[in-house]
């Protein structure tokens, strides 16, 4: 069988939260599992390190604001994380090129992290703060869903993936007004921030 659903529902929950994908993956493969996970994300260190950074992710995605600073610094990582995991995936398995499996990895992820941002900043235009810690455990649970669903049932994991990719996509175009508030704020506190710092003129003598 094709590796590629996997591939493209690894892609999504890399956007969402790679280190989840990461270390899912590496225990699926490590327990016996899943005979599809390569040995390079089985590997001690790299299970140690995603966890560890796992729990960074858990803690700052929670917190107004700082969530959507952590998305910012995570517009790189998350798709080339995607890309890695995808080729690695291909590679274990040979039925798809790594190249293109990394395509499909890391353009998938680019697009979940790009809805997973903008529904953050739709999120930071409310005042207050449950709304991101009930958001932020929704899409924590459901990457591990999605990925150990996927483990199993490779295909009906990708219909699911490519029916949440769409619904994101749709629900970010109606949350414009909310991100550009969110923008607006920001822009507000970065000045008010620069007005303080500034020194006050001194009156001529």
């Amino acid at each position: 069988m094709s590796v590629l659903p996997l591939v493209f529902t690894s892609g999504w929950a890399s956007g969402v939260n790679a280190y989840a994908v990461v270390l899912l993956l590496g225990i699926f493969g490590a327990t016996g599992l899943s005979d599809d996970v390569p040995e390079a994300l089985q590997r001690p260190d790299v299970l140690i390190a995603a966890g560890v950074l796992f729990l960074c992710e858990a803690v700052a995605d929670k917190i107004p604001y700082v969530d959507s600073a952590w998305d910012a610094a995570h517009t790189v990582i998350r798709p080339v994380s995607g890309a890695v995991v995808a080729a690695l995936l291909a590679g274990q398995s040979g039925s798809v090129p790594e190249l293109a499996a990394g395509a499909v990895g890391g353009s998938t992820a680019l697009v979940s992290h790009l809805v997973k941002a903008g529904t953050r900043m739709a999120v930071n235009s409310s005042p207050e703060p449950f709304s991101n810690i009930l958001v932020s455990l929704a899409e924590d649970l459901g990457v591990a869903a999605l990925i150990t669903f996927a483990i199993f049932h490779p295909v009906a994991a990708a219909v699911v993936t490519g029916a949440l990719l769409l619904a994101g996509v749709l629900m970010l175009y109606f949350l414009v007004s909310r991100i550009r508030r969110f923008l607006r704020r920001r822009a507000e506190r970065r000045a008010e921030k620069r007005l303080a710092r500034s020194p006050l003129p001194q009156r001529p003598a």
